[in-house]
């Protein structure tokens, strides 16, 4: 279990790294929409969702409804539900529900990734290992952010947002290659958002 433990915390260090990196300009952000520094730590420590974080943030800055920000969260984290499920089939049969939700609790899309890129079984120390150190790394990233953003220039906070992308890109390109699946899969993802984006009568989505 201890050595399950620790591949987790090794497979999951470089989903720390590129969340260190990304959540600094979260932390820059919140701080510029006048939010407090330990307040976004604190979100960031219990939240770990990039994409709900940013626009909760943008929503409680703009003094928006606990309405809105309950359905805009839910609608972009929603995918979550069917990542969870799809790990839970992978867990170890003796895996207790408590240690589901916790696991439940940590998925985001790059530990997803990592986690169905895994051959056989998943354990819950392996599934702790990758959701604390990548959990560690948020929030780190948030606090470093919250505190450098009177130092940093605008241009270099926003260039951060661009590592999330590059660390999900390293992460589904070798399974590509390795499984057509994948690959057809990642190719009508690219083709279904370049339409909604690109063609006027999607405009509403």
């Amino acid at each position: 279990m201890k050595n399950q433990f620790k591949l987790g915390l090794k497979d999951g260090l470089p989903i720390c790294l590129g969340y260190f990196s990304v959540s600094i300009a979260f932390g820059m952000m919140a701080v510029v929409l006048k939010r407090p520094a330990m307040e976004v730590v604190l979100m960031s420590l219990t939240n770990l969702t990039s994409a709900g974080q940013f626009a909760g943030i943008r929503l409680i800055a703009g003094r928006g409804s606990l309405l809105e920000l309950f359905v805009s969260t839910l609608i972009i984290n929603a995918r979550y539900f069917l990542m969870s499920l799809s790990v839970s089939q992978k867990l170890d049969v003796k895996t207790s529900l408590p240690k589901k939700m916790m696991i439940a609790f940590g998925i985001t899309d790059e530990i997803f990734a990592v986690s169905m890129g895994q051959k056989g079984q998943l354990t819950f120390p392996y599934m702790m290992g990758v959701i604390l150190i990548a959990t560690a790394g948020w929030t780190a990233g948030t606090f470093v952010g919250a505190k450098a953003s009177s130092i940093l220039p605008a241009v270099v906070s926003s260039a951060f947002g661009i590592a999330l992308y590059g660390m999900f890109i390293a992460i589904i390109v070798p399974e590509a290659k390795k499984h057509k699946n994948v690959l057809i899969a990642i190719l009508l993802a690219i083709t279904a958002s370049c339409i909604f984006y690109y063609v006027p009568f999607f405009s509403f989505l």
